[in-house]
């Protein structure tokens, strides 16, 4: 089977040329006519997801400014860990863990 260049072979078509500029119907010296002005407010939930979205695109997962003053506390000993606060977030994540498993999927 002969593929053909359908696009170049188009019949009654004047030839195009991409790289010379189209002149406007009015003439270059007309005056554009401006479109009318359009008002777009974006709630705030939208602009705080546009923030995570930038955030996560830019690989900081975490603040860096947080972890040095966690570090710095760990370096001095003056940070101090909730064992309850830990105890509860395990097993948190525990049952949420056994609960997926029990849900059909």
């Amino acid at each position: 089977m002969k593929i053909n260049d359908s696009l170049n072979s188009t019949q009654g078509l004047p030839p195009s040329s991409p790289s010379t500029p189209r002149a406007d119907k009015a003439g270059d010296n007309a005056k554009t006519a401006t479109a009318p002005s359009i008002n777009v407010q974006i709630s705030p939930l939208s602009v705080q997801l546009q923030t995570m979205q930038r955030t996560q695109a830019s690989g900081a997962v975490f603040e860096a400014k947080k972890v040095e003053e966690i570090k710095l506390a760990i370096a001095e000993g003056r940070f101090q860990v909730d064992a309850e606060k830990v105890a509860d977030g395990l097993l948190e994540t525990v049952k949420d863990l056994l609960n997926s498993r029990r849900q059909p999927t």
